[in-house]
């Protein structure tokens, strides 16, 4: 099975790739190019870049989902007997099937409303409201909740519901804040997917772990053309769907296990996606409080973003971006291992956590700019 999983990093890559270089050529002959900012928007000046590469992004991902679909449907006798390592997941597959296609439906929402965005902009509070309509829709129809052991108590189902609307909507706007340097969010995304696909793979939960695969292969495909400096932007037509992808995975990932040794078998285990994500979130906290600061709308973009800030300390571009690759890293390593420690140890890798955005932040914002 994890020949089966890892031979997904390269289907994923194997189609992203070549739809990101087509991608590439359509845009820049449609003229569909990085464009200027919005009214009371700061963004770097506008270069005449392809801003479509969330194209290869989104086809990496769900063509081979709707394939293996398609094929467990209607041929799933023939495929076990190609590949036997499915033969006794052919039945979950089934099974798993009316969730899989509602979130094809959800990424394909999100992918049309990135793809407008990026050539006319919604403004930032219709596209807030479209983005609950999908998370919505994968609480109520794909049987994906958060904190599901609410449900015995009252309003403990509401709760989960907010909850995890609430843990989509922050997810997709932290990975869609952080795309705005070159390779920096299909990098962190490829880091962090690799994170949780180790764990999903942990603990056998291998539908999990073969759609982690196809997400980490597809950003890497995209990052042969985005890796700086860029040929192709994602756009908000990737960006959303990356985001939106990650909230989703490690929504339907179980990080409690009744197995002891197992990477959740601690009940901690469930900060891991959080702790994986740090880095984004840290910037989607910074950047909306250094906003609200300045009396401006959260959702307003500008130059403020911890990669910005760290340009400002003296790093070039790319060497910002490597430096939060490493940050993700780290971050990663400890999510990964964190419900299978002991309470003492998860308190210490929480505040190691902690002091490594602690020490960050006194270097963005301790002394003067260059």
């Amino acid at each position: 099975m994890l020949i089966l999983i890892f031979s997904l990093v390269i289907l994923g890559f194997a189609v992203s790739c070549p739809a990101t270089l087509i991608a590439r050529a359509w845009g820049r002959r449609a003229s569909a190019l990085d464009t200027a900012p919005m009214p009371g928007q700061v963004k770097a000046p506008a270069r005449a870049i392809p801003n479509v590469g969330g194209i290869g992004i989104f086809l990496g991902f769900t063509l081979p989902i709707a394939a293996g679909l398609l094929a467990a449907a209607f041929a799933g006798v023939a495929v076990a007997n190609v590949l036997p390592a499915i033969a006794p997941h052919m039945a979950g597959i089934k099974a798993q099937t009316p969730n899989a296609l509602v979130l094809l439906a959800c990424l394909l929402v999100l992918h049309v409303l990135g793809l407008i965005d990026d050539r006319r902009p919604l403004g930032p509070f219709l596209k807030l409201v479209i983005m609950v309509v999908p998370a919505a829709a994968v609480v109520t129809l794909g049987q994906t909740r958060l904190f599901t052991f609410l449900d015995h108590h009252a309003g403990g189902q509401w709760l989960s519901v907010l909850a995890t609307i609430l843990w989509f909507v922050v997810i997709t706007n932290a990975m869609n804040f952080i795309d705005n340097m070159d390779g920096l969010s299909a990098g962190v995304g490829a880091i962090a997917g690799a994170f949780f696909l180790g764990a999903a793979i942990l603990n056998g939960q291998w539908f999990i772990a073969a759609c982690l695969a196809l997400l980490v292969g597809s950003l890497l495909g995209f990052l042969v053309f985005n890796f700086p400096p860029a040929s192709i932007f994602m756009g908000d037509g990737g960006s959303l769907v990356l985001g939106f992808l990650l909230a989703y995975l490690t929504t339907r990932t179980t990080f409690l296990s009744e197995e002891p040794g197992t990477t959740a078998s601690a009940w901690y285990g469930v900060l891991m996606p959080v702790i994986v994500l740090a880095v984004p979130l840290y910037d989607f906290v910074s950047v909306t409080t250094i906003r609200l600061a300045g009396g401006k709308s959260p959702f307003i973009g500008d130059l403020n973003h911890v990669s910005h800030r760290l340009v400002r300390r003296g790093l070039s571009k790319k060497a910002a971006v490597l430096v939060i690759y490493g940050f993700t890293a780290v971050t990663g390593v400890s999510g990964l291992l964190l419900g299978s420690l002991a309470p003492w140890q998860a308190l210490v890798v929480g505040g190691q956590v902690l002091l490594i955005f602690g020490v960050v932040a006194l270097f963005e914002f301790a002394g003067s700019e260059r």
